[in-house]
């Protein structure tokens, strides 16, 4: 067996805010590990655009305004997806089938059926395809991760997560956003999506939702604002908030296990700095605590922080995380969101099947929420 190529060769689809901003710095920031082959855009002012903006990294790579020619004349490893959220599905199947592995924008489909199209799609080509949820990969989300997980903080048992952002009209103007069929949801879709996947990330499966959700102040299609009541597999129970009506906009989430409270609060990323940790009354055991509250690493989370991963996972020719099973139970979780506010009733892990409306579409053909124009 060869070993894996020096570096490897990344395409990306869409050259927009998203990618010039965020992808293009996770490309320099491996730029020992990759190969920036081609771009993608329908716009030959933006791909132009990125090119400048791209610098040293721009070394011969090929300008292309549809994927099926770039896929067949570039051949990359590797394709990063920065388009409009209905076009995720797919460019992402493109992709796959033609070899490559996929890092692409969330959400990564706006349906369950969506996205066992897509595993169906890695069962045949032996790729794989990841969403960018960048908040996993901050070295105090590892941290926070590992001591749950090994038992260090004691059992779960409470939590609250909450994206409360605030998003204004001219934000809506885009036309695809706050539509169903383009962006599948409100902000339990296009904002709240990187917490609740971060705190599932780091309690585990969840088991029942009961929801609801309104659309308060925005001419949209989709809701402005959602909550929920979430039970976890273990017992623990948590709040999920997304709104895009909040004047004071914090990301925060707060886990009381039985031995310490953990906390993040930050905006758009995180830091160490970001994390707090607080024993529970009683306990007195300094070094225990400073452990707690030291990671080995200061990793901002980002895009870069996951495009290691990524690349790590493939020089190992392993499933990289925030893929597969992994990544579903986050679009499962949205679906369930949306039926139990729709309904009115609770959701169960698992209950969202083929056959089922909301398997198809998040809004599930409920007439409620499909507003007439």
């Amino acid at each position: 067996m060869s070993s894996p190529p020096s570096r490897l060769r990344v395409a990306v689809v869409g050259t927009g805010g998203i990618v010039t901003g965020s992808h293009l710095p996770a490309l320099r920031a491996h730029a020992d590990r990759v190969e920036l082959v081609a771009a993608v855009d329908v716009d030959p002012a933006r791909l132009a655009t990125f090119r400048e903006a791209a610098g040293s990294l721009w070394q011969g790579a090929g300008e292309f305004t549809d994927l099926p020619t770039m896929l067949a004349e570039a051949r990359p490893d590797l394709v990063l997806i920065g388009t409009p959220p209905s076009l995720h599905r797919e460019q992402t199947v493109a992709a796959l089938k033609a070899g490559a592995w996929v890092l692409c924008e969330k959400p990564l489909t706006l349906s369950l059926a969506e996205y066992d199209e897509i595993a169906a799609a890695e069962e045949e080509s032996g790729a794989y395809a990841s969403v960018v949820f960048q908040h996993r990969y901050g070295s105090g989300a590892v941290h926070a991760k590992e001591l749950i997980a090994g038992g260090e903080l004691g059992a779960p048992l409470v939590a609250h997560c909450q994206t409360t952002w605030h998003r204004d009209t001219a934000y809506y103007s885009v036309p695809w956003r706050g539509r169903w069929e383009t962006e599948g949801g409100g902000p339990t879709m296009g904002h709240g999506i990187h917490q609740y996947d971060l705190l599932l990330h780091l309690l585990g499966d969840w088991s029942e939702i009961r929801a609801m959700a309104a659309r308060l102040v925005h001419d949209v299609e989709s809701e402005d604002v959602s909550t929920a009541l979430v039970r976890f597999a273990d017992g623990a129970v948590a709040t999920v908030v997304n709104s895009v009506l909040s004047p004071d906009q914090v990301s925060d989430i707060r886990i009381d296990c039985a031995e310490a409270t953990v906390e993040l609060s930050h905006l758009y990323g995180h830091g160490n700095a970001d994390w707090k940790y607080t024993p529970r009354p009683g306990l007195d055991d300094e070094e225990r605590v400073t452990r707690w509250r030291t990671p080995k690493d200061d990793l901002p989370s980002s895009h870069a922080a996951q495009l290691g991963v990524v690349l790590d996972a493939h020089d190992a020719g392993v499933r990289p995380p925030g893929s597969g099973p992994d990544a579903r139970r986050t679009v499962e979780f949205a679906a369930a969101l949306y039926k139990s506010a729709f309904t009115g009733k609770p959701v169960f892990a698992g209950e969202i099947a083929e056959g089922d409306p909301y398997y198809t579409a998040m809004h599930g053909d409920h007439p409620d929420w499909r507003p007439q124009r």
